[in-house]
């Protein structure tokens, strides 16, 4: 076992949280950059109906994001703990059936651009004038589809066995390649939005090399070998299992901004929906701080838990929990006091800027609890509890965003779609709060662990 992963287990929980998040920060930080800048290219080059038909097709990338974290978030949690639990040859069997699941789901992603493309977009509720706009930009990624199938897996794995460093440079690649090449296809080629879609597919090529040498190469803990790719039921089974409330997750992401753009054209019109997707972008922004803090927790979490080290699981959690909030309250300081400011980085047109800033008060009013839900799914994930962590995850979006998106523009208009968000942090917190109280002591004494499978193919 490389020195990466054995740490895990024995550096001193603040220093290896921090070893861990602050590379997993910077690395979510770059890729919301990205995003952010990916955006105001479209914004600038194209217009608000770029925006407006980016915004439209991002929930079928979702998707396809949304199967390969499951994939590979339920992967790194069992294979951290397997590395916890001195299981080496169990963990490569794992990484082998994740590599598997890679292939199976991007061959899906490739058929549906040729096959089902726009119906997929009617259904999502693109109109005529967004229609163009959503076609160029999300056939490009469905080809694509493999580079980032395997490069979102493949960034949880690496962290899993405690390489944070270069599960840093996996986001900091294509999102620095993405930015220089962005303004090359979008107004040199004069691409549009297409360029922008184009530019992210070959960032993503690039990075899949480079993850490829470091595998094969013999940097990591894991090997990639032929005997490990063939498909074990009961591996697939935990992976998934661990692995579904990601998938929920990201599914009701896609789901809630079909939901959200719907609402926004029933009773608003195209503008605000361009107008929330410069807001979803910043949004993104914010959160990726707090999601890098539990992308470092969750190896230490999952190495301990598997190595019965209950003394270093609790305070890994209360420390992460205190680094959340931090984060959650300055978020909420910086969305209150200069809305306007970040929609100029957008646009120039007061309009936008005005009803952006107007959406980021109201939907950011309650973000100081923001923190203290990210962390307590993700909790329950490393540990391998696979039904909290699957009801943590729906709780949010599936379970409150949602209705309550579809209920208050009934009542309210476009401004009920804002107010949805402030009430679905506060719903989900007290959900969080109530499973964490009742589990207190489950943490850190239980014997039972999840079960190891035979790893005979099947």
């Amino acid at each position: 076992m490389k020195e990466q992963s054995q740490r895990l287990g024995t550096q001193p929980i603040p220093k290896l949280l921090a070893n861990l998040s602050i590379p997993a920060m910077v690395g979510m930080f770059v890729m919301a950059l990205y995003n952010v800048v990916d955006t105001l290219f479209i914004a600038r080059g194209v217009g608000i109906l770029g925006v407006s038909g980016v915004s439209i097709g991002f929930p079928v990338m979702m998707i396809i994001m949304a199967i390969s974290a499951a994939v590979g978030i339920g992967g790194a949690s069992v294979i951290s703990r397997r590395l916890g639990e001195n299981k080496p040859e169990e963990a490569n069997h794992v990484f082998g059936n994740v590599l598997f699941t890679i292939v199976l789901v991007s061959g899906i992603g490739l058929i549906g651009a040729f096959t089902f493309l726009e119906p997929l977009l009617r259904l999502f509720g693109t109109t005529d004038n967004i229609m163009p706009y959503a076609r160029d930009y999300l056939f490009p990624i469905m080809v694509g589809s493999f580079f980032f199938s395997f490069a979102f897996t493949t960034n949880s794995i690496i962290r899993s066995e405690g390489n944070s460093k270069f599960a840093m440079m996996t986001m900091i690649i294509p999102a620095v390649i993405n930015i220089i090449l962005d303004p090359i296809f979008i107004f040199g080629l004069d691409m549009g939005v297409q360029g922008a879609a184009v530019a992210t597919v070959i960032s993503q090529a690039t990075v899949t090399v480079v993850i490829l040498n470091y595998f094969l190469k013999g940097k990591s803990s894991l090997a990639i070998k032929t005997a490990y790719l063939l498909p074990v039921y009961k591996v697939l089974k935990e992976v998934v299992t661990i692995g579904l409330p990601a998938f929920i997750r990201q599914v009701a992401g896609s789901a809630m901004m079909i939901a959200i753009n719907l609402m926004l054209i029933k009773f608003g019109s195209e503008f605000e929906v361009g107008v929330f997707g410069i807001v979803q972008k910043l949004t993104m922004f914010t959160i990726m701080p707090m999601i890098g803090v539990l992308q470092g927790m969750q190896p230490i979490i999952g190495y301990n838990y598997g190595a019965n080290n209950d003394e270093r699981l609790k305070d890994t959690i209360k420390l992460g929990m205190k680094v959340v909030t931090i984060i959650s309250a300055l978020i909420f300081i910086i969305m209150m006091v200069f809305p306007e400011g970040l929609m100029k980085i957008f646009t120039g047109d007061q309009a936008t800027i005005d009803s952006g800033a107007h959406a980021m008060r109201i939907m950011f009013s309650l973000a100081i609890l923001i923190g203290a839900q990210v962390v307590s799914g993700g909790l329950y994930q490393a540990l391998g509890m696979a039904k909290p962590a699957l009801i943590l995850s729906m709780a949010r979006q599936v379970l409150f965003l949602i209705p309550l998106v579809l209920i208050l523009p009934n009542f309210f208009g476009v401004t009920g779609v804002w107010l949805a968000f402030p009430l679905s942090d506060l719903f989900a917190f007290t959900l969080s709060m109530f499973f964490l109280y009742k589990d207190r002591k489950l943490f850190f004494h239980t014997k039972k662990k999840p079960g190891n499978y035979d790893t005979a193919a099947t």
